[in-house]
């Protein structure tokens, strides 16, 4: 994800840490949400999916800074290599729930993708819209854009697997699919359209910067 922001020229210092923010709250948020929101409908068990997140998240986490810390030159050496081992994962499992469930993405695929496109779809649009509101410069915009409308699927997958069922995956794999197709698509699409200058942005900053620069000038 973070290449479509370096691609899409956004804001990569925001975009990471935004993704720091919210992998940090996502043991307590993601199962505290589940339980408000379809905790009517589901059997859901906060305490056993704060434990999952923190293995599937929080500890591959610490272990790579820890790893980093005592093998820099090993992981220096590595950097080239782990992204694709980390897609060829990524493929397998969507690849072995999208088999377990067969069945049900040919009688409800079109469905549930219709859903992970519009989910997609409207993340996209009012994390843009929403960092217009608040007055950020594009680069901001398209940052918040992206971070906002694609999520860590894998995440969702194990979950969902882990805790209810191969079917209640399957929005994550769709997911996983549209998100590496819409994602890139948008930020080739930005790549073209340069930011704009910060005087368009913030006509305030530019006031305050214009008289530095003409005094140093002098």
């Amino acid at each position: 994800m973070k290449l479509c922001r370096y691609l899409a020229k956004g804001n990569l210092a925001l975009s990471v840490a935004m993704t720091s923010l919210s992998t940090l709250m996502a043991p307590i948020m993601t199962p505290l949400l589940l339980l408000l929101l379809a905790g009517q409908w589901l059997p859901v068990d906060p305490v056993s999916m704060f434990t999952s997140i923190i293995q599937v998240i929080i500890l591959p986490i610490a272990l790579g800074i820890l790893v980093q810390r005592i093998f820099p030159a090993s992981v220096a050496k590595s950097i080239s290599v782990v992204p694709l081992i980390s897609v060829a994962a990524i493929l397998i499992i969507v690849s072995a729930d999208t088999a377990a469930n067969a069945q049900n993405v040919i009688s409800s695929g079109f469905i549930v993708f219709l859903a992970v496109f519009l989910h997609n779809s409207f993340g996209l649009v009012l994390g843009y819209l929403t960092a217009m509101a608040m007055g950020l410069n594009e680069t901001d915009r398209r940052a918040i854009s992206l971070e906002v409308g694609m999520q860590n699927s894998g995440l969702g997958v194990a979950l969902a697997t882990a805790h209810f069922s191969p079917l209640a995956a399957l929005p994550s794999v769709w997911g996983a699919i549209w998100h590496n197709i819409s994602g890139p698509i948008l930020a080739t699409i930005w790549s073209k359209k340069p930011a704009a200058a910060p005087n368009k942005e913030n006509p305030e900053l530019a006031a305050r910067v214009k008289p530095a620069v003409d005094s140093g000038s002098k």
